[in-house]
């Protein structure tokens, strides 16, 4: 059973940093994409980063320049630098990961519990 868990949300101040960290555990044979979305109440999740496995990345524009996504294959983790917050990055904060269980079954996707991250102004 996979399990990612996230850790690192809070309150902060605009204009302040936090480091969000998602861990992947359980039976994983290949990890592949990895990402950070967001999630408002009555608004649709969206995407805020990704990591390939070559580490390549992308942002959304409204972080793009403030955040950071980053990754360890070894244990199977991936960071969220957050700099410069804003109170619009006020959010729950879920990981997300594309992976396989088995070297015979189908590219998977798999959520995290979700961060509350709270941003003062």
């Amino acid at each position: 059973q996979v399990q990612l868990v996230e850790s690192g949300g809070g309150l902060v101040q605009a204009g302040g940093s936090l480091r969000l960290s998602c861990a992947a555990s359980g039976t994983i044979f290949s990890l592949n994409a990895m990402a950070w979305y967001r999630q408002v109440p009555g608004k649709q999740r969206e995407l805020v980063a990704a990591i390939a496995n070559r580490s390549r990345t992308m942002y959304a524009d409204s972080v793009r320049g403030r955040f950071s996504i980053a990754r360890d294959n070894t244990p199977n983790t991936l960071y969220l630098q957050m700099n410069n917050l804003k109170p619009e990055d006020t959010a729950v904060y879920y990981c997300n990961a594309d992976l396989r269980v088995t070297l015979w079954s189908g590219v998977q996707a798999y959520w995290g519990q979700g961060t509350q991250v709270t941003v003062s102004s």
